[in-house]
């Protein structure tokens, strides 16, 4: 029994010690002009140990999503919550030598961020999205308090810190601010990739795994320890996105986590954040119109994840752009042909180690440059355009060298990775995002019509589905439904029909539980899903969300009942579709919401503030962010 009062050594009790040594290099002028913040601060570098003869040079903060303990050999004292934020320790460190090679003075706060796989099917997913939001007030909160900064090194790389941290150095635009994507975890050499193991419990249950399969698969699935997840989901998108936008220095998404050219990128970031600040140019300068387009041309060129469009607005918004609506994402879509294979979409799937290796950004973005498409003369952190990079980009030996590392490695062609876009359009890649619209979803909805399955699609290019009706109010029921825990079970045919789980209901959880399992379930690609909800970007298959309104907003989805015949058509050339209540507009109307339809009782009331707050800016095809001004003129109103 512990007893918490053993005796102690009085030897150990100091009561004083001497402090550091030397003096500060302080003047008359900085005596008589700077604030007693400003000088105390200089008291606390030197009591954590900072040289006081150093103290004066430049302030640069290192803001990153670091969590867990490592010891020094890399194994843990204490687990992250993912591989995302396990490594990046190593790129803040990576940083700051960099930041005091040059008489710099770093500072590194830490704002540590959740994983949305870890959260799937739990109450935890309630808080996905919200915390995004939370994270980048944190973090421009830390930004905004050490006073003296120059500029701001933000590392971040995985679903809801990445955007979180866009939004901070957005939102932040007066800085010389860089961003570090984090990087990704290798695929193991023998065995399943961190988006198809997330089923192994469904196909357990169906009868299409063992459990010694099952046991060796959810083991080996992360190749290393460090990284986002080896497929082009929220966390890979995410990292493409930020470089689309110029807030990384060149060829810095998806680099393989805690290898020599993934640490050298935050090196060159700490140098490209300095030379910003020498030069007068801010993130506000890089963060422009043509910057915002851009990063959505590249996110349908590679196939991107639908939650992007949560953060893309959202980003626009702390820049103070004008965000982008679906009308802007839908004529993007229809203008630029997807020409990367990764995982999730196919036809092959490569994982995202692959396309950084097949040239990643600065290759795409050359391929849309060609096509007339790119916004080339737009800005980058590291002081040069689009066009400037590019003129490099095609003849440097860091292309040459990691595309043939693919091939003699892996035996993969870049090009297969990164196609051409003629050559792409000829294997019937096609674009990544569709609006769907509809009796159920007058104010849209949302599909990755790229991920489909193609053998359910009809010749023309147009995926049609009819179908019954099976509507569920909690994602556990509809889990349950599909690994035929209750009764009746989901079958071939059947339109999963999940309400009450936008914002209002329950935070806007991901559904990547039922996802996943019909993909890799045999009788999969047979049903489709339509739902408020929203889905991991390692989601495919025939699965409609973003529902608008959401059931709890009055929407007509909520009104479905079991059996309803449901008509759902996706034309995956013309990017239109159609999510169609077959019996018409006038029962819809005349119709009860269902019956089971409510807020999840385990919804957290910052999660239900949240929800109230983000439906005030403009809600989920807003972005969901907060517009102080119309919440305070509400306020007042009433």
């Amino acid at each position: 029994m512990n007893t918490y009062f053993d005796a102690i050594d009085p030897e150990t009790l100091k009561t004083n010690a001497s402090g550091p040594t030397g003096s500060l290099p302080l003047s008359d002028e900085i005596l008589k002009t700077w604030t007693s913040g400003d000088l105390f601060g200089l008291t606390q570098s030197v009591g954590m140990g900072f040289d006081p003869r150093r103290v004066l040079g430049d302030q640069y903060l290192i803001l990153s999503t670091q969590g867990g303990v490592r010891a020094p050999d890399g194994t843990p004292v204490a687990l992250g919550y993912h591989t995302g934020h396990w490594e990046v320790g190593l790129l803040v460190q990576a940083a700051a030598e960099q930041v005091c090679a040059h008489d710099g003075v770093p500072f590194a706060a830490f704002v540590s961020d959740p994983c949305d796989g870890r959260s799937q099917g739990t109450h935890g997913m309630f808080d996905s999205l919200p915390y995004r939001n939370d994270a980048a007030i944190t973090m421009r909160r830390l930004i905004r308090s050490l006073p003296r900064r120059k500029g701001v090194i933000g590392i971040a790389t995985c679903d809801k810190g990445l955007p979180a941290m866009m939004m901070a150095l957005a939102g932040c635009g007066d800085l010389a601010n860089v961003l570090v994507p984090g990087g990704v975890t290798l695929p193991p050499t023998q065995g399943e990739d961190a988006g198809k193991v997330q089923t192994i419990g469904a196909r357990y249950s169906r009868g299409e795994m063992s459990l010694e399969e099952a046991s060796l698969e959810g083991c080996r699935a992360c190749g290393t320890p460090g990284g986002g997840c080896q497929f082009l989901g929220t966390a890979a998108t995410s990292q493409v996105v930020a470089e689309a936008l110029g807030m990384t220095v060149p060829h810095a998404a998806l680099a393989a986590s805690g290898q020599p050219i993934w640490t050298k990128l935050a090196r060159d970031s700490a140098d490209a954040s300095r030379q910003m600040h020498e030069r007068g140019v801010a993130m506000k300068d890089i963060l422009t119109d043509d910057a915002l387009f851009n990063a959505m041309l590249i996110h349908a060129a590679v196939g991107g994840s639908t939650n992007l469009l949560l953060h893309i607005p959202a980003i626009a918004h702390a820049a103070g752009l004008k965000r982008p609506g679906a009308d802007e994402f839908r004529k993007i879509n229809q203008l630029v042909p997807r020409f990367v294979d990764c995982l999730p979409n196919g036809p092959v799937g490569h994982p995202t180690v692959q396309m950084f290796l097949a040239g990643g950004v600065p290759e795409v973005a050359w391929h849309l440059r060609e096509l007339g498409l790119l916004k080339a003369d737009a800005k980058t952190v590291t002081g040069m355009t689009w066009n400037e990079i590019l003129d490099q980009w095609r003849t440097c030996e860091r292309r040459e060298v990691c595309r043939e590392r693919l091939r003699e490695a892996d035996g993969v062609n870049p090009d297969d990775v990164i196609i051409p876009p003629a050559e792409a359009r000829r294997r019937g890649l096609t674009s990544t995002v569709c609006f769907p619209s509809g009796n159920l979803c007058p104010e849209g909805s949302v599909i990755k019509a790229t991920s489909i399955d193609p053998s359910v699609i009809d010749d023309d290019g147009v995926y049609r589905k009819r179908g019954p009706a099976r509507v569920f109010v909690r994602e556990s029921d509809a889990i349950a439904a599909i690994k035929a825990q209750s009764e009746p079970a989901i079958k071939a045919g059947d339109v999963i029909v999940l309400i009450g789980r936008g914002p209002i209901g329950c935070g806007m959880e991901e559904t990547y539980q039922i996802t996943s399992a019909l993909k890799y379930l045999s009788f999969g690609k047979e049903v489709a899903l339509v739902t408020d909800a929203r889905f991991s970007g390692v989601s495919t298959g025939a699965c409609i969300g973003h529902v608008g309104p959401e059931a709890l907003a009055g929407g007509p989805i909520a009104k479905v009942r079991d059996g309803d015949e449901i008509e759902i058509e996706i034309n995956t050339r013309t990017m239109d579709g159609r999510v169609h209540f077959v019996a018409g507009d006038a029962m819809l109307d005349a119709r009860d919401p269902h019956p089971d339809l409510g807020a999840d009782p385990n919804v957290p009331d910052d999660t239900r503030l949240w929800a109230a707050l983000q439906q005030v800016g403009g809600g989920t095809w807003g972005g969901c962010v907060y517009d102080p001004d119309e919440i305070i003129k509400r306020l007042t109103r009433s």
